[in-house]
């Protein structure tokens, strides 16, 4: 069975368990030779992830704060740019044919363990990965790999059929081969022009011997090859890295120990950080956006910038009665969306005109959304009328533990008024159970729905989402024409040329509006006076990386 959770929460979705600074979730507000060592580490907002801490296996903002310092793939991306550069790898080559890439790594690495790094730790961590029988929610991104289908086969009659997917006929990508420790060559099932872009995903790290020897060991003791190594854990309540000195990378970091706090308000993190209790925050609170204060109250300490994400209202087209395009529309048309950036957001957000991210690598979405996107009171009434109407209640949707309640009341709100029907809002307690909720296509009505990129093209806004097997395709949304279009961008002989035509599937979904799209929310965090430096990446994840502490008396 295909799993789809592939999702990523917005920034705003923290754990429901809230680790105050008096019980140990803060730092001390002086700086001393001791602050960033394990005696007195930096500390970073976080959230408990939902997955095991294993790449392949992990796709949520939570764990990739975790894995990504923690593990160095052949391509790393840039955490102020985003843009892709090699890492482990010391070239990539690609054959003539466009889809044979030879890999060489660099030398002298190893896992945290002191295990050399081979090439045989990538190809035998991506065959797990890619598996059936391991059921890794990151398997779909092994796909273009030849083999995959072996290893991996189809759902003959979708998720949700009543057949079975029939059993994997190998146990290894045909793809994939071993050259020596620090050669392996993967071939692909058709020329992808993006395939060493999208390798930089956490998804196509490499896994030490450790891990195959004794998965549940290194499930409670992960073991990477990054820059930052795992040092402790206490589950909902906080997860320690520490720098790992021999590190091989450009961007070794600075900071001896990171301590990753749980917290699930995100007052209580914004109040610890004003106080330097917390270090790192990646959620200003609804409550602090108002006339811009938390600007003003943090100053030169605010972090503000792009964000590689949108934010959306999915459409449970499962549904017979959202299965009905004027519907879906007069909805859209119905959302002011301008007006709840501004006296929502006060203006720290952008409203959305397609389901790509703004000013993305690859882009931009020249509004692919069309005229769905604007707020339209007569055409939305006009919809609704040829969609028969709407009896009963219209249900929003969202996961309690963000900071949602406040736009999607704006949201509801803007529905009501312009349509004449009754909406209603529906909480979800925790996001995990709302991630449940949506695998099982047990959604009654719109959704909210967060997605930040995987990796720098417009190609992870599109396939997981809306291609009819995507992985995060939890609509029920299906177009043959969608399909054909990313397939052929898949193909394109240059980047330039996917990214065109990545954008034409774009403005298809703007024929069919199988999503609402709302806004892209800014990056915005903070770092406390304990800090010299430090950035989030434009995931919205801290950048641990960039973290230098400041000098006494600073």
């Amino acid at each position: 069975m295909r799993k789809r959770r592939m999702v990523a929460p917005v920034a705003a979705s923290l754990s429901a368990v809230l680790l105050a600074a008096g019980c140990g979730g803060g730092g001390g507000s002086a700086v001393t030779e001791a602050t960033g060592t394990l005696e007195d580490p930096i500390t970073v907002q976080w959230g408990e992830p939902q997955s095991e801490l294993v790449p392949t296996n992990s796709n949520d903002t939570f764990g990739s704060q975790v894995l990504n310092p923690m593990f160095t793939g052949l391509v790393e991306y840039d955490p102020k740019s985003f843009e892709p550069k090699n890492a482990m790898a010391k070239s990539i080559e690609l054959s003539d044919d466009k889809k044979t890439y030879t890999v060489k790594l660099k030398q002298g690495w190893k896992f945290h363990n002191g295990e050399e790094v081979t090439a045989d730790n990538f190809v035998r961590a991506w065959n797990y990965g890619a598996y059936a029988g391991n059921a890794q929610q990151n398997a779909d991104m092994f796909n273009a790999i030849q083999g995959y289908d072996a290893v991996h086969p189809a759902d003959p009659d979708g998720e949700e059929g009543p057949k079975k997917p029939p059993e994997p006929s190998a146990e290894k990508m045909s793809g994939l081969k071993v050259v020596d420790d620090h050669t392996f060559k993967i071939t692909l099932k058709k020329p992808f022009s993006v395939f060493p872009t999208k390798i930089g995903y956490q998804a196509f790290v490499p896994l030490p011997d450790a891990f195959f020897e004794n998965k549940e060991k290194f499930r409670k003791n992960p073991i990477g090859n990054g820059p930052y190594k795992f040092e402790s854990r206490t589950p909902q309540q906080s997860l320690t890295l520490t720098r790992y000195k021999d590190y091989q990378g450009d961007d070794a970091g600075s900071v001896d120990a990171v301590k990753m706090v749980v917290y699930n308000k995100a007052q209580t993190a914004y109040q610890d950080l004003k106080s330097d209790n917390l270090d790192v925050i990646n959620t200003i609170p609804t409550s602090a956006l108002a006339d811009n204060r938390w600007k003003d109250e943090l100053g030169e300490r605010a972090i503000s910038k792009p964000r590689m994400g949108i934010t959306v209202l999915n459409l449970p087209m499962y549904k017979e009665k959202f299965k009905n395009p004027d519907l879906r529309k007069a909805l859209s048309l119905a959302i002011d969306r301008e007006k709840i950036v501004k006296q929502v957001f006060n203006g720290e957000a952008t409203a959305a005109t397609g389901w790509i991210a703004p000013d993305f690598p690859g882009g931009p979405d020249k509004g692919s959304c069309g005229e769905w996107c604007n707020y339209d009171k007569a055409k939305a009434k006009e919809h609704l009328k040829k969609a028969g109407g709407f009896d009963g209640q219209l249900t929003l949707s969202y996961n309690a533990d963000g900071a949602h309640k406040q736009w999607i009341t704006a949201v509801a709100g803007s529905i009501r008024d312009t349509l004449g029907i009754k909406v209603g809002l529906n909480a979800v307690p925790t996001f995990g159970t709302y991630q449940d909720q949506m695998d099982n296509n047990e959604m009654t009505g719109p959704f909210r729905y967060g997605w930040v990129a995987d990796y720098p093209t417009p190609r992870t806004f599109l396939k997981p989402l809306y291609t009819t097997s995507g992985s995060a395709n939890n609509t029920g949304y299906s177009s043959e024409k969608f399909d054909n279009l990313i397939a052929e961008a898949d193909q394109a002989a240059t980047v330039d040329k996917a990214n065109q035509l990545y954008n034409q599937a774009a403005s298809q979904l703007g024929k069919d509006v199988p999503s609402i799209p709302l806004f892209t929310n800014a990056v915005k965090g903070a770092t406390s006076n304990r800090l010299a430096e430090g950035t989030l990446n434009s995931r919205t994840v801290p950048a641990i990386t960039t973290f230098k502490v400041a000098q006494a008396g600073e």
